[in-house]
């Protein structure tokens, strides 16, 4: 068994979805309603946010999830299928590596919207957060996934830093897809493949296998 662990916004879906101002409206709630966080000079990411709340205010953890969970389902209207994405999810299959999905969406919102452009039936798993003890960049997914198919070949595919270092910490190759390159030098990540294509996919996981098995 190999897998194919693919991230879900802006990866196989286009989505409205702003999770910076999705940040915002939670840091506001926690703020409004527990006091003041620590200045900084980045903004709080949601991941940032729940640590802190479990902390800090753990009663109020189900009220931040619930202004996340409006953010999602607002965006759910504007979702659209990412070009190449069923090609890449079923050209992976044929290639001999199991689709699986690893995503920081609550499953109510990944499941509507895989179900909404039919690839909820070619996904051998689905982990959300309401999987995992931590989001992405956390790689606490990664248990999930392994604990269902134990420490198989794999590699991640993402468009963003966070899923190359939720990788990188799960110890398993990350394929960038339209991936901004300067988060990736910030964060040290560093892709084992960038594509602008996911039609591609299928034929580099297959020249990828193929190397790493010395048969090509």
């Amino acid at each position: 068994m190999r897998l194919c662990v693919f991230d879900l916004d802006h990866t196989l879906i286009h989505s409205p979805l702003d999770l910076a101002a999705m940040a915002l409206d939670m840091r506001a709630l926690l703020e409004t309603r527990h006091g003041p966080l620590p200045p900084r000079q980045e903004r709080y990411r949601v991941g940032e946010l729940i640590t802190y709340c479990r902390a800090q205010a753990p009663t109020l953890e189900e009220a931040l999830w619930g202004v996340a969970l409006d953010h999602e389902r607002q965006a759910l209207s504007g979702a659209a299928l990412e070009p190449g994405a069923a090609e890449a999810v079923m050209g992976a299959r044929a290639s001999g590596w199991g689709p699986a999905l690893w995503t920081n969406n609550a499953r109510e919102i990944t499941v509507a919207v895989l179900e909404q452009f039919g690839l909820l039936p070619h996904f051998d798993l689905v982990v959300t957060r309401d999987d995992m003890n931590a989001l992405k960049p956390d790689p606490d997914g990664w248990r999930v996934i392994t604990k269902r198919f134990g420490d198989c070949p794999a590699v991640v595919v993402g468009d963003s830093w966070v899923d190359g270092v939720a990788a990188a910490a799960a110890g398993v190759p990350f394929v960038a897809y339209r991936a901004n390159s300067a988060d990736l030098a910030r964060w040290q990540v560093t892709p084992v493949a960038a594509l602008s294509d996911l039609t591609t996919l299928p034929a580099w996981l297959t020249t990828y296998w193929s190397t790493r098995n010395g048969s090509g």
